[in-house]
């Protein structure tokens, strides 16, 4: 699973979705999918995001393991 620190480096900023949206060039759509973990971002996206927060994509983005799910095989 993905997390990320999207949402608090924007409130940290005051920025809104639509504003990180278009600094990075996609839909503020594609912003809250990312925010919620709906979505992953390619490389590219990725990269840019980190761009605008002066950080890097490690500091963003945390991959998880999903907790296994009881009764699979």
């Amino acid at each position: 699973m993905l997390k990320t620190k999207i949402r608090e480096l924007r409130m940290e900023r005051h920025m809104e979705q639509s504003e990180l949206a278009r600094l990075v060039d996609v839909r503020r759509e594609t912003i809250g999918r990312l925010e919620r973990g709906q979505y992953n971002p390619s490389l590219k996206l990725a990269m840019d995001i980190a761009k605008v927060f002066h950080t890097t994509v490690e500091d963003i983005f945390v991959f998880t393991e999903e907790p296994e799910t009881k009764g699979r095989a």
